[in-house]
């Protein structure tokens, strides 16, 4: 199996700024987030950012990285660049890791794309795993996906999904058997669909649930869903994250070679 691991890193965030670049045991967190996914079995690790100060924090930790536009409206637009500028087409394989996950499993990167590879009726894969918790259930911001039999994603949701008639008359009080999934930010897409998803329209869907990869089930095309059977470690998204992450990397409590 052979595969690209893009990486999308931008200084636009609100809730902690200059994220990529936070300092996470004296590396910046996107060179982090760089070296677990060389940990994988990927080709090549790529950081792809619009800002100028990413690219030189990356190019002196020896991190490959590529510099886009600034107007890409959205992560999958900046990777379709990214795949242009690396001659990335075709069925090449790319996976998409969020630039804020310095715990990613390298397993969980090999697992989504290998499901990509074997599943030649889909120009795009993501992973989910099963919920425990009945207030994630209820809660919008845990992004819900439900199933076909061939573990292709029929939707993506802030609700509740899928909604459990009998038990769930009364309010939310348990979780239904088989487990709700829990969607996972990973995705694997073949590049030659990556390329073009910047022509693919915006849909109503997509704008209503701010899920970008409801536009791919809107015009048709198939995702594929690998199962964890575990959660993957949270990311960084607020400075209480931050610190979380630090203190985990201060005691080595991260399972991660930290050099």
């Amino acid at each position: 199996m052979s595969f690209t691991v893009l990486i999308p890193a931008r200084l636009a965030s609100t809730r902690l700024p200059d994220k990529p670049l936070a300092d996470i045991a004296g590396l910046p967190m996107v060179v982090r987030v760089a070296r677990r996914a060389a940990d994988s079995s990927a080709r090549r690790v790529v950081v792809a950012t619009d800002a100028p100060r990413i690219l030189d924090a990356c190019r002196a930790h020896d991190v490959d990285a590529v510099l886009t536009r600034e107007d890409h409206a959205t992560g999958s637009d900046r990777l379709a660049q990214a795949c242009e500028l690396l001659g990335l087409d075709g069925e090449n394989l790319v996976v998409n890791v969020q630039g804020d996950e310095p715990l990613i499993e390298p397993a969980l990167i090999d697992a989504t794309a290998a499901l990509l590879e074997q599943r030649p009726d889909c120009p795009m894969g993501t992973a989910a795993h099963p919920l425990h918790e009945v207030a994630d259930l209820a809660n919008p911001n845990v992004v819900k996906v439900v199933l076909d039999r061939e573990s292709r994603a029929l939707y993506f949701s802030r609700a509740p999904i899928p909604w459990w008639r009998d038990g769930h008359a009364g309010g939310i009080t348990a979780l239904p058997d088989p487990a709700p999934l829990r969607h996972i930010g990973i995705y694997a897409y073949r590049a030659g669909f990556l390329r073009g998803f910047p022509r693919l329209n915006a849909s109503p869907l997509e704008g209503i649930e701010s899920l970008e990869q409801l536009r791919v089930l809107w015009h048709g095309h198939r995702i594929a869903v690998h199962v964890s059977a575990d959660a993957p470690a949270a990311g960084v998204d607020t400075p209480s994250d931050l610190e979380r992450v630090r203190a985990l990397f201060r005691t080595g409590r991260t399972g991660l070679n930290t050099n």
